[in-house]
């Protein structure tokens, strides 16, 4: 067992019917994202996952991003704070919503668990400051942490066809 803070907020209820034992399968995903990365993620940490729905996403991602569309995963990464020892430093909130997971799980043909555990390695590499926007190796480089990550919670590469 980790000391780092993983928070977990339901706010619709179709993520407990669809993921059973969601709170620890969210937990094990989340570490894995961790786990990856031991020397960003140098912790404890805290790290605040809000499962919610399309329109949840699409007032944030309108918001933040200036994109007014729902999204699959968006991730806040919190300021930088100073050390404080025994105290976890907060990394940040990840935010998934239930409609487009199963929308793109059934278009991909993929099990809604695994698409779920690979956007939440996702949104918490994230948080450790990856980015695969900013170029293709820096994309290389993060899709193969989160295979890496996803093959410790046996689910198979997401990036297969």
């Amino acid at each position: 067992m980790s000391d780092n803070e993983i928070d977990i907020a339901v706010e619709d209820a179709r993520w407990e019917q669809a993921i059973p034992e969601l709170e620890a399968f969210t937990l094990r995903a989340v570490e894995a994202g961790l786990a990856i990365l031991p020397d960003s993620a140098a912790g404890p940490v805290e790290v605040s996952v809000l499962l919610a729905d399309d329109a949840t996403v699409q007032a944030l991602n309108r918001t933040w991003r200036n994109k007014d569309k729902p999204t699959n995963v968006l991730s806040f990464p919190a300021a930088e704070q100073p050390f404080q020892p025994g105290v976890a430093r907060p990394l940040g909130d990840v935010v998934l919503a239930y409609d487009t997971l199963v929308r793109e799980s059934a278009e991909q043909s993929k099990p809604f668990e695994h698409h779920f555990a690979h956007l939440l390695v996702h949104g918490t590499l994230h948080l450790l400051g990856q980015d695969h926007e900013t170029g293709e190796a820096e994309a290389d480089a993060m899709e193969a942490l989160e295979v890496a990550a996803l093959r410790a919670l046996g689910v198979p590469n997401p990036y297969d066809d």
